[in-house]
């Protein structure tokens, strides 16, 4: 008669463990007598290799990047520079990309069904960071901005210093007194705060980009003045337009050439780009406006030169400006009256 085994546990036991000796693989690493799953020599092999291609490319990179300055980095914009940097960095990826694969998959299959495992996995736990890549090629594809350029991006305002995958790198400016709405910035003009602002790329798919240099490198803005009723409104018009004839851009300055180029590609017209007085009246005084056109940069200089032109001119010719009423009391004053 067959005779029964008096601990069936240790049947089943037995078998689980032949099993898994016949299943370990004979290369594997085995460390305080556990054996290390994917430990093998084998994988040992690509992961030296692997890194080895990483810092190839890297010096790759690294060495191109030094050519590029050397040679064309004295002769070219920052525009230049800027491209040529992001397609070394799109090219050093994507062989990187190809590389690793080919070096960790020797299976189609296995490379189909890791890829569709590993992208599921990231979609759903890196999506911010998928969509601020996503970001990166809509703003190299539709020349969103460039380097160089002054943009407004996640509510901050500045000069595009820097731009990689995932951030873009700005030099924070503040605003001028008639954008109310800045809260962040002490500076109360376009003039550079010294803070570098770091935004992600996702930002382009938010809200909407201004870029005020691109492919238009000027901006137009205003000085308001109110006058005081009555007065010689020709004589003062004459001296806002004296003052932006000194210092504001004309048709005259920018250049034939570029004014062709300004009808052509944005449908500017002549009497559009000479500066122009507009009036308004008010209850309390006759408000002109002083629309003149100026660089992309350095505006409130400009601005601070021409304010000083026209309070001359107006202390000349006997024109004055129109203001509420205020007294002011010196602090001698306010303790003989107390």
């Amino acid at each position: 008669m067959p005779v029964l085994q008096s601990n069936p546990f240790s049947a089943i036991a037995n078998t689980a463990q032949s099993a898994a000796g016949s299943s370990a693989s004979p290369e594997a690493v085995r460390l305080f007598g556990i054996t290390l799953i994917g430990a093998t020599p084998h994988n040992l092999h690509k992961l030296v290799l692997t890194a080895g291609f990483i810092a190839v490319a890297w010096a790759a990179a690294w060495l191109i990047r030094r050519i590029l300055k050397l040679f064309i980095g004295s002769r070219s914009g920052a525009r230049f520079q800027f491209w040529a940097k992001q397609g070394v960095s799109l090219v050093i990826a994507g062989i990187l990309i190809l590389g690793v694969m080919s070096i960790w998959f020797d299976s189609p299959a296995r490379l189909a069904a890791f890829l569709g495992l590993v992208g599921a996995g990231l979609a759903f736990a890196l999506q911010r960071v998928i969509t601020a890549v996503a970001g990166y090629f809509v703003i190299l594809r539709g020349k969103t901005f460039n380097v160089g350029d002054r943009i407004l991006m996640g509510g901050v305002r500045g000069d595009v210093i820097g731009l990689s995958f995932m951030q873009t790198r700005i030099m924070e400016m503040g605003q001028s007194p008639r954008e109310e709405s800045d809260k962040r910035s002490w500076v109360h003009s376009r003039q550079f705060t010294g803070r570098i602002v770091t935004v992600t790329n996702d930002k382009v798919f938010d809200e909407p980009v201004y870029n005020y240099t691109h492919e238009f490198a000027y901006i137009w803005d205003e000085i308001s003045v109110p006058v005081h009723y009555p007065s010689d409104y020709a004589t003062a018009e004459k001296c806002l337009l004296d003052a932006a004839a000194n210092h504001a851009l004309s048709c005259a300055q920018i250049g034939e050439e570029e004014v062709h180029r300004l009808e052509r590609r944005f449908g500017i017209g002549v009497d559009e780009i000479d500066p122009r007085v507009f009036w308004r009246i008010t209850e309390s005084w006759l408000e002109m406006t002083l629309r003149f056109l100026g660089p992309d940069h350095g505006i409130r200089g400009i601005k601070d030169q021409m304010s000083r032109d026209i309070v001359a001119g107006f202390e000349k010719a006997g024109i004055a400006v129109a203001a509420i009423r205020q007294e002011g009391v010196t602090f001698g004053e306010r303790q003989r009256r107390s």
